[in-house]
């Protein structure tokens, strides 16, 4: 049984990445898969991170068998890295690849460190990459030996440009349940109680498509009871222009917005509170927004894009509708209206959500590091 190295963001650090990659360690600690989990001390610096902080000690779990021992932006402290990797001796070296920012200390690893490297690509190159973020991306996923997608969009784009190496494909898995009374939670965030609630979670960037989103909502008739759930740090110049059209009259008093970062022990009230998640995005590769949708039993309206597209299954667990048209969403949000079709769609929602398990998740990358590792030439 193939051991892995995984190196990547867990706790402190905020944000999906951290946080998928985390639940990855402690899943293939618990099956005795795990040689080593090496994180960062230090993300990125202040000046460069487009947010308020990327530091959450509430995002994801401390594991005590974690080792922080690197900068991700800090070549000094690299050969420590090294020197920890070389020690775990894993059989196979385990990279997550999201941004330009890890490309650096990543390709440097995997040059170095003279073990196969799996590459677990949430983004093959940034959100609106530059060209320079692009040669990045390649530089290192050119070094791997094999690439784990969580959408098979993602892995046959990855397939056209690195053909004939191994792949495989496994959907985030879902959370678990909210932990949080319903009534309650409605009440706290000013949901009155003959309203349908609909949530957009998570991160606000342009590709998301939350003004999409807005301009849908305020496409509906007045009379519809519905209230807009708007949950997350916008970044760079976003907040403004939020701000701004929330303050429009046609949206007054249909959303209750908290623009800024939600400590992860608060996510569960929003998702509690929700009927209908709402994933308005113009592109994406994966969403762990659609996986903790779905997991919480709710219906998702989303964009055919990307992973979105293979986890919700129109008219069964969720509406899917094409990215960025404001009239396709608008009748999507009214259709959610019908009696009984949230019930209905929530069922197939909840049902959706045990297809995937982090039990499933690490036994297909088990098997892809099997093949990566069986195609490795051999030495005499």
């Amino acid at each position: 049984m193939a051991r892995h190295l995984l190196v990547g963001p867990s706790w402190p650090l905020r944000g999906g990445i951290a946080r998928t990659t985390t639940r990855l360690a402690a899943t293939l600690e618990s099956r005795g898969e795990l040689a080593g989990f090496l994180t960062a001390a230090r993300q990125y610096p202040q000046w460069l991170y487009p947010g308020v902080s990327d530091i959450d000690p509430e995002a994801c779990r401390r594991l005590d068998f974690a080792r922080p021992c690197f900068g991700a932006l800090e070549p000094w402290t690299w050969p420590g890295l090294l020197r920890e990797a070389r020690a775990a001796a894993g059989d196979a070296l385990l990279l997550p690849y999201w941004t330009w920012a890890w490309a650096p200390l990543e390709a440097w690893l995997a040059r170095r460190l003279h073990v196969p490297v799996v590459a677990i690509v949430h983004n093959p190159a940034d959100h609106d990459a530059s060209y320079l973020s692009r040669l990045a991306a390649r530089r290192v996923l050119s070094r791997a030996s094999g690439f784990f997608c969580h959408a098979s969009a993602v892995g046959e784009r990855i397939g056209l440009e690195f053909p004939n190496r191994p792949s495989a494909v496994h959907a985030l898995p879902p959370d678990p349940p909210p932990a949080a009374d319903r009534a309650a939670a409605r009440a706290h965030l000013g949901v009155p109680e003959h309203h349908l609630a609909l949530l957009c979670f998570g991160l606000i960037r342009p590709y998301k498509g939350v003004e999409v989103l807005l301009d849908s909502l305020a496409g509906l008739p007045r009379e519809l009871p519905v209230t807009l759930l708007l949950a997350g740090e916008p970044w760079h110049e976003a907040g403004e222009r939020l701000r701004a059209r929330l303050a429009a009259p046609d949206l007054a008093g249909r959303v209750v917005a908290r623009l800024e970062w939600l400590p992860e022990s608060e996510a569960p009230e929003w998702f509690a509170a929700a009927d209908v998640a709402v994933l308005p995005y113009l592109s994406a590769t994966g969403s762990a927004v659609a996986a903790q949708a779905l997991g919480a039993g709710l219906p998702v309206v989303g964009s055919r894009v990307g992973g979105i597209a293979e986890v919700v299954d129109d008219g069964v667990s969720g509406l899917l509708v094409p990215p960025g048209e404001v009239p396709a969403l608008t009748s999507a949000l009214r259709q959610v209206f019908e009696p009984g079709l949230v019930a209905r769609l929530a069922q197939g929602s909840r049902r959706a959500a045990t297809r995937w398990s982090w039990s499933s998740y690490a036994d297909t990358l088990q098997e892809l590091v099997r093949a990566v590792l069986e195609a490795r030439p051999r030495t005499v």
